[in-house]
């Protein structure tokens, strides 16, 4: 049995895995215990049940690698700089921040996805129903950052609809909405939906969500990136990632609790995290990893031809010009190799 040692460092968890002689791998060399450093964009929560399941369950042991990963959060770098810096060999990032990054020069290469459906969309009340673009226009809506009004906006042209909207500022709390202080709330489903149905209020009978991915405005949630340098030296060790961690959200969709305990006890220990809250993240979690436009995709598989079609006209609309050809950044070799490996 192999035993399991924890070390705690500044900003990350260090996870030795099987102390012993390690197996050697299929090619006869000598096994060497590898080292992959992943940043996180958020904090070490149910988000990244693939990793902790993958960690518990001996799916990276298995691949020789050690898994040293950094948490993010409000007050943290994001991947995309930390990766620049040279700081992670793995990180993660959603589609316009990650496109931005490789307008700047940065040679990075989409290597999975998690969440096809970018969870992010608009949350309302029952008294005053957003379940549509148009829906927004002329309405005020409730926005935390720079990132969600581009989403706003995106989504009316992309429906063909005039830009008229009101702002107001606001935090992440689906509290001032609920002071109906505006019409919408830019909010996530994994997040302040959550929040409300754990008030006991009931989504479609007392508040509706609805997604930018549902108006048309297309992006993905959770995207994996490596650089180009690296996945050049490292391909087979970044398959065996990959490997792992699909393995790790294989098993999660199975029972989102196991999870979901594991980031509020264990993992996310030191941030809070709510044990109902988690489970139930975690349960819609599951649901948006599969693309509801290609239902047999297979999951963390980022498709070439998705990215060229309304992703890229997504970013369009969004302000994004002179978009790179999609196969300098995206590589889905990989994660072909991976479920061939897993047949």
């Amino acid at each position: 049995m192999r035993r399991l040692r924890i070390l705690v460092a500044a900003g990350s968890v260090i996870l030795l895995v099987g102390l012993g002689i390690l197996a050697a791998p299929n090619d006869g060399e000598a096994a060497e215990l590898k080292t992959v450093r992943v940043g996180l964009s958020w904090l070490p929560n149910v988000e990244y049940g693939g990793i902790w399941l993958g960690l518990e369950n001996g799916y990276f042991a298995e691949e020789n690698l050690e898994i040293r990963h950094f948490s993010g959060g409000p007050n943290a770098p994001r991947p995309l700089v930390t990766m620049a810096a040279g700081k992670i060999d793995i990180g993660y990032a959603n589609w316009l921040p990650f496109l931005d990054a490789v307008s700047r020069g940065n040679d990075y290469v989409l290597i999975a996805a998690t969440f096809p459906v970018y969870p992010l969309g608009i949350l309302s009340l029952a008294s005053k129903p957003i379940l549509k673009a148009a829906d927004i226009v002329d309405k005020k809506i409730l926005v935390q950052g720079a990132k969600e009004r581009t989403a706003i906006d995106a989504t009316l042209m992309i429906n063909k609809l005039p830009v008229k909207w009101r702002h107001g500022p606001t935090g992440f709390s689906p509290e001032p909405l609920l002071n109906k202080e505006g019409d919408g709330l830019t909010a996530f489903v994994t997040n302040q939906v959550v929040a409300l149905e754990l008030r006991g209020l009931k989504r479609g009978k007392d508040f509706h969500f609805v997604s930018f991915y549902e108006m048309g405005n297309k992006a993905f949630g959770g995207g994996m990136f490596t650089t180009r340098q690296y996945l050049q030296k490292n391909r087979k060790t970044v398959v065996k990632f990959l490997r792992a961690l699909t393995r790790g959200w294989i098993d999660n969709s199975k029972n989102p609790k196991i999870a979901a305990n594991l980031a509020v006890r264990k993992y996310g220990a030191d941030v809070g995290l709510n044990i109902k809250q988690q489970i139930r993240q975690n349960e819609i979690q599951i649901q948006i990893m599969k693309d509801p436009d290609n239902p047999k995709q297979k999951l963390l598989v980022l498709d070439p031809t998705t990215v060229a079609g309304p992703l890229y006209a997504s970013a369009k609309a969004a302000g994004r010009k002179n978009l790179p050809d999609v196969s300098k950044i995206v590589d889905p070799t990989l994660m072909q190799e991976v479920y061939e490996s897993l047949k």
